[in-house]
């Protein structure tokens, strides 16, 4: 069936609208209450001679703080005692570390010395047998301590 056709062969609902009724509100009586107690009226005359006449306004209390629970003083040593645990080992720990730095620098500079004199010595060794000054030692300290021969 083509649309064309379907629309015309197509039946069409009656439309049904609801109209809502409306809801009676329910007539009742006020009821008249009565304060607990009656404020007493209270007159203030103020410097100038004026007189002030209101009801008296007590002040908000403010909710009772919640008392906090007691801390046991053996839960307070025990707190103080871990603190200082941790800051005695935190310390022992930096001083174990200091103390190894403070060797592996002696041991560098001893390194360091003795290549700074063993270059030295190379130095005065290797450039005396090229040519240089040949120096006896045993002449020298004869001649040193006037042992002459």
């Amino acid at each position: 069936m083509l649309p064309e056709q379907a629309h015309h062969t197509a039946v069409q609902a009656p439309v049904i609208v609801h109209q809502p009724a409306p809801i009676q509100p329910v007539q009742t009586a006020p009821i008249a209450v009565q304060p607990g107690h009656i404020p007493t009226v209270q007159t203030i005359v103020l410097p100038d001679g004026r007189a002030v006449t209101g009801y008296a306004i007590n002040p908000v209390q403010p909710e009772p703080v919640a008392t906090k629970p007691a801390v046991s003083r053996a839960a307070v040593n025990v707190a103080l005692g871990g603190v200082g645990f941790l800051a005695v080992c935190g310390g022992l720990l930096l001083l174990t570390t200091f103390i190894a730095a403070l060797a592996a620098l002696i041991q560098q500079l001893i390194i360091l010395a003795a290549v700074v004199f063993g270059g030295f010595i190379a130095v005065q060794v290797l450039g005396a047998s090229r040519g240089g000054t040949t120096v006896n030692i045993r002449k020298a300290v004869i001649k040193r301590n006037h042992f002459h021969g």
